[in-house]
């Protein structure tokens, strides 16, 4: 793992600290490393989200669709 060191403004600082004490994080940088994967997981959905309104339309979703959704996830859940 590297090291990056980060200059923040005192408020800033102060905000994370209560953030590492009130939400169970052993370290700022804990707390760090888990606003950036939240962040990367937010981009990965923003790029998904664009690809598919950028797809081309496909069938329309009625009924009889969520039925076989619902039958396809009913029956993976028998071994």
């Amino acid at each position: 793992m590297t090291t990056m060191n980060i200059s923040l403004p005192d408020a800033l600082k102060t905000y994370v600290d209560e953030q590492v004490t009130g939400r169970g994080y052993g370290t700022s940088s804990e707390y760090v490393r888990e606003l950036i994967r939240k962040d990367q997981d937010r981009q990965r959905l923003r790029g998904l989200l664009l690809e598919g309104a950028a797809s081309p339309a496909g069938e329309p979703i009625d009924q009889d669709y969520f039925a076989s959704l619902r039958a396809r996830v009913s029956s993976s859940g028998k071994a």
